[in-house]
């Protein structure tokens, strides 16, 4: 029942959820750099201390990643959206 039923209708919500909360964990540094171990680092850190230095080719292509995996992520819920609507569920 959980498979057919209740996950169809939560989906959307977990989706949004999962976006939101990666979103977040771009945006604090502070915290991660508070609870993460020694040798540990992690894509906000590496992202930080890279731009300290000056931006160099690789954070380019970092941004230009999240922004085309953002813009993926949006147009796929677009279109899956006006497919329901076409079909009439």
């Amino acid at each position: 029942m959980f498979w057919t039923v209740t996950l169809p209708l939560i989906w959307p919500a977990v989706a949004a959820a999962w976006m939101l909360a990666f979103t977040l964990s771009l945006d604090d540094l502070v915290i991660a750099s508070f609870t993460t171990g020694p040798g540990a680092t992690t894509l906000p850190m590496r992202l930080y201390s890279a731009i300290r230095l000056g931006v160099s080719p690789e954070i380019n292509a970092a941004c230009t990643l999240l922004i085309g995996a953002v813009a993926v992520a949006v147009i796929a819920a677009s279109l899956l959206l006006k497919r329901r609507q076409a079909g009439g569920r």
